[in-house]
């Protein structure tokens, strides 16, 4: 039996997010994740300029978001993989690779979104498109979104895991689509509901996107809620995550004992202290001359 395929895609778009810190985010990310024992295939970003990012029909920086998105299918296609680890970037990043193996695993995929926030926005909500990945992987949203996904997923394929203080619109489309969910206290409690999903639905693969925003930003400072520049009302009215790294790594060794996981990205790295750290040095004689 030959062995599966697997590649690495890095991938440091920060323009869904509108937030220019995800790029060195998912750069330092690539740095620090093990070294590869498969193809690891950069995609090219447009790096962040002085300029603001404009709102392009509903979407802020639409043009560098789907030519990126178009990029990272070209690459996925060209190497046919069993098997994809995704390193960004904004959530957005796992819309190519997610959407490649919905169509290559079928009925037998189903999507893990580990994740505060449910990610099923459209532009009417929205200008922010690393809001809109899950909805678009469901087919929901805008256009040229869900243009990428060929084999759209049903809500009873997907699990939000970690979902803390969902809007009104967010708590409407779960329900209307029969979205499972995941308290954070069920899965700091062992994951029942996670685990019963995968049974019920025989679910044989999964995709697991893992957004960092999970985490107790209070324990794990490399987050948006930790921004060291924003005061404490910034973020009222937004859930914030409240896992600990050791409830996320339980999580995923667990439904990777009862399927196949063959998706695996992680998301909206913001080191505030290294990119702090960076634009230091930049500013200092010697070093940066």
């Amino acid at each position: 039996m030959s062995k599966l395929k697997t590649i690495r895609l890095v991938m440091p778009q920060w323009q869904g997010g509108n937030n220019p810190a995800y790029h060195f985010g998912a750069q330092l990310l690539a740095w620090l994740a093990p070294a590869a024992n498969c193809p690891v295939i950069s995609i090219p970003v447009t790096p962040p300029e002085n300029n603001p990012l404009s709102d392009e029909g509903g979407i802020v920086g639409r043009r560098q978001v789907i030519a990126q998105l178009k990029r990272a299918q070209s690459a996925i296609q060209l190497h046919s993989p069993d098997k994809i680890a995704v390193l960004g970037g904004d959530c957005l990043v796992d819309l190519a690779p997610f959407a490649y193996l919905a169509g290559k695993y079928q009925q037998g995929l189903g999507i893990l979104w580990i994740d505060a926030h449910p990610d099923v926005m459209t532009p009417a909500e929205f200008s922010h498109s690393h809001a809109h990945v899950l909805g678009a992987l469901m087919g929901h949203g805008d256009a040229e979104l869900t243009a990428a996904v060929t084999r759209p997923i049903s809500g009873g394929k997907v699990m939000i895991a970690g979902l803390n203080d969902p809007t009104a619109y967010e708590t409407d489309f779960i329900q209307q689509h029969a979205i499972n969910t995941c308290s954070p206290d069920e899965i700091k409690a062992g994951s029942r509901p996670v685990l019963d999903w995968i049974e019920n639905e025989k679910i044989t693969h999964l995709a697991v996107h893992f957004d960092l925003d999970v985490l107790n930003f209070r324990k794990f400072r490399s987050v948006l809620f930790a921004n060291p520049d924003s005061d404490e009302k910034t973020f009222d009215g937004i859930g914030k995550g409240t896992l600990e790294i050791d409830d996320v790594i339980s999580l995923i060794n667990q439904v990777n004992n009862v399927s196949t996981i063959v998706g695996l990205g992680i998301a909206e790295h913001l080191p505030w202290d290294a990119i702090n750290m960076k634009r230091m040095l930049a500013s200092l004689p010697l070093i940066s001359d």
